[in-house]
């Protein structure tokens, strides 16, 4: 090969080089960005269910691994948010190790749906509580450095503990520099941690209520319940969508599917939030870009939880999201699913 011809080609081949490093070489990131509006309809099936007009639907996150060129657009996208590996499986064997994590606790989310939403129906299923699941553990607080998503508390100071009213009541009664021995199940083998009672932040709207700071030792928890036998049937396939944060939605299609009444009235809903079993709706991560998910998806209500007016609420963020994505879609707060059903109830069918 002549130097002429070496010449000619050395700029494309840097280049492919270039290229080929820059897709293919794997940095210690994480890129989440917004993912997909999700129908439920298809992946719920009550036995005998009554059709819906419209659409329920699940809102969902993107997580891969960053490249040079997703770091760098992560940094001119507010909707791509850059996690480091070692912060996110600080906890974690494994991203395997992780992920099957995530799948526990949507299992754990879709039982308490389905206890919920049967309820709301007038139907009674059979439940037993086998512990409390961590869903999640605030930064800086002290459970962050001992527990994991996916953990199962059984017993706190030695006392057996099965819901997690159970846990809240108990930690409320100890004052800050307390200390709790939390026993759980991690893989199905039992643990032990010491946790000191810490102070929990509160929001700016909390200070100025005057309201008085809490202890706590920093998780957010469902109660893990085993059902007994449910009638009518119902079978849902989330196949590899994991996390707690479709709650609210698993109920309201379940409970659509169980009545006559359609409650989406023709129109496109999705939301997020966890449910608990007394129908309260929790905190979730990521929903600036769950926003921008359903408004691709062309949504026509989004719900997402209030927090009591806390101060950068996902409810104050969904909207200021939306805002800037200059969406139609109406982002509707909600504390509780009634809260969601009392909205629907009031709108009228859709025309369009």
């Amino acid at each position: 090969m002549s130097r002429e011809t070496v010449r000619r080609f050395l700029p494309t081949g840097i280049v492919a080089v270039l290229l080929i490093v820059g897709f293919y070489y794997p940095l210690p990131y994480y890129i989440s960005q917004p993912g997909e509006a999700v129908e439920l309809a298809p992946i719920i099936q009550v036995e005998n269910r009554h059709h819906e007009q419209g659409s329920l639907m699940l809102t969902t996150v993107r997580m891969g691994g960053a490249n040079f060129f997703s770091f760098a657009l992560a940094n001119f996208n507010s909707y791509m948010d850059v996690i480091p590996k070692d912060f996110l499986l600080a906890h974690y064997k494994s991203e395997e190790h992780y992920s099957r994590r995530q799948l526990q606790v949507m299992e754990s989310s879709q039982e308490t749906a389905i206890l919920v939403a049967y309820r709301l129906a007038g139907i009674n299923i059979p439940v037993k509580n086998e512990g409390i699941i961590v869903t999640q553990t605030m930064e800086g607080m002290p459970a962050e450095q001992h527990l994991q998503i996916g953990d199962v508390i059984i017993r706190v100071d030695q006392k057996e503990v099965n819901t997690s009213e159970e846990l809240i009541t108990y930690i409320l009664g100890k004052k800050k520099g307390d200390s709790v021995e939390i026993t759980y199940l991690r893989d199905e083998q039992e643990q032990t941690a010491m946790l000191a009672i810490s102070e929990l932040p509160l929001s700016d709207e909390e200070k100025e209520r005057g309201v008085e700071p809490r202890a706590g030792i920093g998780i957010s928890t469902l109660t893990k319940r085993s059902l007994g036998e449910i009638t009518p049937s119902v079978n849902i396939r989330t196949e590899k969508i994991g996390g707690p944060s479709a709650g609210l939605m698993f109920t309201l299609e379940i409970y659509n599917q169980l009545t006559e009444h359609d409650i989406t009235k023709g129109y496109r809903i999705a939301g997020t939030g966890t449910i608990n079993a007394e129908g309260n709706i929790g905190r979730i991560g990521g929903i600036h870009q769950k926003v921008v998910a359903a408004d691709k998806a062309k949504v026509d209500i989004f719900f997402a939880p209030h927090e009591k007016w806390a101060t950068n609420s996902n409810y104050q963020v969904a909207l200021a999201a939306a805002k800037d994505i200059g969406t139609s879609m109406k982002v509707v707060p909600v504390e509780h699913v009634k809260d969601a059903l009392a909205y629907l109830d009031s709108l009228p069918p859709k025309t369009e």
